[in-house]
């Protein structure tokens, strides 16, 4: 089998330059770079992983926690930082709490990232004071989305700005009696998102004088099937909403399948609109907040490799992504 030193003697320079240019790591010129990977492929050269580990004492592997792998927002994020850490040779160890509250204590109280893991992507979640206290002990870079700690790299959108958004929209096309459609359960693991949400679509409406009714805030758990129970909730009241704000796409999506459940219009009976741009949106014609979902994954991978001195580039430790509203069909004046 070949080794690192043939390869180097092949080629002619050095092991660490070898391994530098492998792994994609700048101060090797690109000439460098192709000489040894085509020398790589000629010599059938397989790194060892265990050999570079006991060398370097790292696992080239970062531990990602998500609160619902299964949900698209967060499968979208692991995807845009799987791509990256790949590119640069690293694994990606997934943690799924599956909305398990003991799943999350065992996996921060016992030190299980730490020893698996060079660093760690926590998503959607803000880690308690505790918790703070054991990753830190840990040692390892931890990078978030969706969430901030001080001293921690996070990258996320403005929740609060997105909602806020979507609410006036409605409000300029004259609805006022708006609903809310979002996580209002409580996650027993504390996903940030719809917190902030809620807060900024209750503030755009005390600002223009509109009285929240409670009656119109309605748990949607973030999927389609909430958001088609939330929908039907909503449209059995007296006097139902104009308009729905639904705190993720899926929700909004089930929103309007509950529109034409009931047979309402949509807009002319219902506006409803949404957050994320979700890859179905663009099919249901649905007005929405979009977020680049996947940009967050990639902008937080790279915050930990270059916190692990695997990239010379400079990225900042706090980054809030743009959201942009994007209006089709589902929105109009209210009737």
């Amino acid at each position: 089998m070949t080794s690192i030193d043939d390869l180097a003697r092949e080629v002619g320079v050095s092991t660490a330059t070898v391994s530098r240019a492998l792994r994609g790591l700048p101060r090797v010129s690109e000439q460098t770079r192709q000489r040894v990977v085509d020398a790589a492929v000629r010599l059938g050269y397989v790194p060892s992983a265990s050999a570079s580990g006991l060398a370097t004492g790292r696992t080239r592997t970062v531990a990602v926690v998500v609160p619902f792998v299964t949900r698209w927002f967060f499968a979208t994020v692991v995807h845009g930082a799987e791509q990256v850490l790949r590119e640069r040779g690293y694994d990606l160890l997934l943690y799924n709490l599956a909305g398990d509250p003991a799943a999350r204590q065992r996996l921060f109280g016992t030190g299980l990232l730490t020893k698996r893991a060079d660093a760690i992507l926590v998503l959607g979640l803000a880690p308690t004071a505790e918790e703070v206290r054991q990753l830190r002990s840990g040692g390892r870079p931890v990078g978030l989305v969706g969430a901030s700690v001080d001293g921690w790299p996070s990258v996320q959108i403005d929740d609060h700005a997105a909602a806020r958004s979507a609410v006036e929209h409605l409000l300029a096309l004259g609805h006022r009696r708006i609903a809310y459609v979002g996580g209002l359960d409580d996650s027993p693991v504390d996903v940030v998102v719809p917190t902030a949400r809620r807060d900024g679509y209750l503030e755009a409406l005390l600002d223009a004088g509109v009285e929240p009714d409670p009656a119109y805030e309605v748990e949607g758990r973030f999927t389609m099937a909430g958001g088609l129970a939330a929908g039907r909730r909503l449209l059995d009241l007296p006097e139902g909403p104009t308009a729905v704000f639904a705190a993720s796409d899926e929700m909004a999506i089930g929103v309007l399948r509950a529109a034409r459940e009931a047979g309402r219009s949509v807009p002319g009976d219902l506006s409803v609109i949404g957050v994320d741009d979700h890859e179905t949106a663009l099919f249901f014609d649905l007005s929405t907040v979009r977020q680049r979902v996947d940009e967050q994954g990639r902008t937080a991978a790279r915050q930990v490799l270059a916190l692990l001195g695997e990239t010379d580039e400079l990225v900042p430790e706090r980054v809030v992504l743009p959201t942009e509203l994007v209006l089709r069909a589902t929105t109009g004046p209210p009737a």
